[in-house]
C-alpha cells in the first residue's frame, strides 16, 4: 500500500553569484549537503536579465574533481568548453552532464549569439556525488538536448519531463553512476499529481516558479522542501501555475571532504587534486 512521505524541512535559498554573469539562488551547497545526498549543490540562476554584449559573461576556466556538475537550462542560452576538448552550447530544454571524476578544467558562459542580442537567462546547476569507486574514473561529457529528454502529460494534465532516472514511467536519457532522479514538473492552476519515488531515495522538490502546496504546507519560488524517508509517494497541488525540480537519490554512505571545486572522501585526497591541478594534471584549456 502506498504511502505519503511526510516533509522534514523547508529552506530558503540564499541570494548568490557565481563568476561575473551568474546571479541567483543557492539551495544548498556541498559543506550542508548530507541532508540532501547524493546532491551536493543547488544553483538557481535567474530568471536574470542579460545586457547585450560582445564580451560573454560567466564563469572563466576552473578545475572540478570527485563529482558530476548537471546544467538544466530554462531559458537563455549557454557555452561550454573543457580541458578534456568538450565543446557544447545549450539553449532552453538542453541539458550538460559533466563528470569529472579524476579532474577537469572548463569553462562556462553566455553562448555568444545569446550575449550579443541579450535576453532572459534561467537556468539551474547541480552537482551530484560520486562513489569512492568511481571518482578517479576518466572525465566523461554528455550533451543532452531537449528532444531527447521524454516528456509525458499525467493523468491530471501535470506536464513532467525525466532527465535521469525513472519516474511515472518515463525514463530520462543520462547515464548516471548511482540510482537518481532528475525531473521537471510543471502544474496549472488547480492542478494536483502524485508521484511515487522508492522509500529508500532521499527525496526533495525546489519551486522553480510559483508555488505548490505538498503535505499541507506551501512552497514558494525559491525554496527546498526535503523529504523524510517514511513513505514512497508524494502529492504536489498548486492553486498557480507552477514549475518545480524533483531530485531523488540513493545516498552516498561515505566520508565526504570537500573544499572549493573538489569533493572526495579524505583531506589527503583533497590535497592530492590541489596538487595535480597546479602541476598541470587535469589538462589545460587553451
Amino acid at each position: 500500500m502506498a504511502t505519503q512521505r511526510t516533509i522534514s524541512t523547508i529552506n530558503t535559498a540564499t541570494p548568490n553569484s557565481v563568476g561575473d554573469g551568474f546571479i541567483g539562488l543557492n539551495a544548498f551547497h556541498p559543506q550542508g549537503s548530507r541532508p540532501y545526498n547524493p546532491f551536493l549543490l543547488l544553483d538557481h540562476h535567474g530568471p536574470m536579465q542579460v545586457k547585450p554584449s560582445n564580451r560573454p559573461k560567466g564563469v572563466d576556466q576552473h578545475p572540478h574533481r570527485g563529482f558530476e556538475t548537471v546544467t538544466i537550462v530554462y531559458e537563455g542560452a549557454l557555452e561550454h568548453r573543457d580541458s578534456a576538448g568538450n565543446y557544447g552550447k545549450l539553449f532552453a530544454g538542453d541539458v550538460q552532464w559533466m563528470t569529472a571524476a579524476s579532474g577537469i578544467i572548463h569553462e562556462e558562459k553566455h553562448e555568444k549569439e545569446f550575449s550579443r542580442q541579450g535576453g532572459q537567462l534561467d537556468f539551474v546547476q547541480l552537482w551530484v556525488n560520486l562513489p569512492a569507486k568511481d571518482k578517479k574514473s576518466p572525465p566523461k561529457y554528455q550533451d543532452i538536448a531537449a528532444s531527447k529528454i521524454q516528456t509525458a502529460v499525467l493523468p491530471n494534465g501535470g506536464k513532467l519531463r525525466v532527465i535521469a532516472g525513472e519516474l511515472a514511467g518515463l525514463k530520462g536519457p543520462a547515464d548516471t553512476f548511482s540510482p537518481i532522479v532528475v525531473a521537471d514538473l510543471t502544474l496549472k492552476n488547480g492542478q494536483s499529481e502524485t508521484l511515487t519515488i522508492p522509500k529508500e531515495y532521499s527525496l526533495m522538490v525546489y519551486v522553480l516558479s510559483g508555488s505548490a502546496n505538498l503535505f499541507g504546507e506551501t512552497i514558494d519560488r525559491g525554496q527546498i522542501a526535503l523529504m523524510n524517508a517514511d513513505g514512497d509517494t508524494i502529492t504536489l497541488s498548486t492553486s498557480t501555475d507552477a514549475k518545480l525540480l524533483i531530485l531523488a537519490g540513493e545516498p552516498i554512505h561515505e566520508p565526504l571532504a570537500v573544499y572549493g571545486p573538489f569533493v572526495m572522501n579524505t583531506r589527503e585526497e583533497i590535497l592530492e587534486a590541489f596538487e595535480d591541478f597546479q602541476n598541470g594534471r587535469m589538462g589545460v584549456l587553451n
